[in-house]
C-alpha cells in the first residue's frame, strides 16, 4: 500500500521540509519526527483535554538552509527539537520516555537528540513578553509537523514508527 499524494505528513513530504541536508539526514529526522509522533505517551499526565502536539521544530544547524557537510558532521548528528503541545501537563519527561528510548535504541550511536517540550501557553507567554530567546529560535527553525497542517498519522505510518 503506498502513501497517498495529498497526504501532507508523507515522508516524502517531511524530507523534503529538510532538502538541504543529506538524503541520510534527512531520513533521520523524518523517523525522529514519526517516533515523536508516534511514541508521545499521555497516559501519565491528568490533564482535563486529551495530548495533542501541536508543533514539532527542527532548531539549529541542521535548521539552516547554509548547513554544509563536513568530516566533523557526516558520521555524527546532534539534532535538537523543539515541541509543542497543547497542555502544560503534557510537557512532563514521563510523557516522552518511551519516544526518547525509541529513538536512542533505533539511532543510538549515529546521533544525539535533544527535545525540548514548550506548552502552547508557553509561546504566547513568550511571545507576550517578548522572549527573543524562545521567538528567534522558533522563527529560525523548521517546522516539520504542524497539527493545523499536516496529515494525522494513519495506520500505516503508526506501523512504520513501531520497532
Amino acid at each position: 500500500m503506498t502513501t497517498p499524494t495529498n497526504d501532507v505528513y508523507a515522508r516524502e513530504v517531511v524530507m523534503a521540509r529538510v532538502g538541504h541536508l543529506i538524503r541520510r539526514k534527512q531520513r533521520e529526522i523524518e523517523r525522529i519526527t514519526r517516533v515523536l509522533r508516534c511514541f508521545f505517551d499521555t497516559s501519565h499526565a491528568q490533564a482535563p483535554e486529551p495530548g495533542q502536539i501541536k508543533r514539532i521544530i527542527l532548531i539549529g544547524p541542521y535548521a539552516r538552509r547554509s548547513w554544509y557537510e563536513d568530516t566533523r558532521t557526516i558520521d555524527f548528528s546532534d539534532y535538537e527539537f523543539w515541541i509543542v503541545v497543547n497542555h502544560p501537563l503534557f510537557t512532563d519527561e514521563r510523557c516522552w520516555q518511551r519516544a526518547r528510548d525509541v529513538i536512542r535504541s533505533e539511532l543510538g550511536d549515529r546521533c544525539a537528540v535533544d527535545l525540548e517540550i514548550y506548552a502552547k501557553s508557553d509561546i504566547r507567554i513568550a511571545k507576550a513578553e517578548r522572549d527573543t530567546f524562545i521567538l528567534d529560535r522558533i522563527e529560525a527553525g523548521i517546522t516539520l509537523y504542524r497539527a493545523s497542517r499536516d496529515a494525522p498519522l494513519g495506520e500505516q505510518e503508526r506501523g512504520r514508527a513501531r520497532p
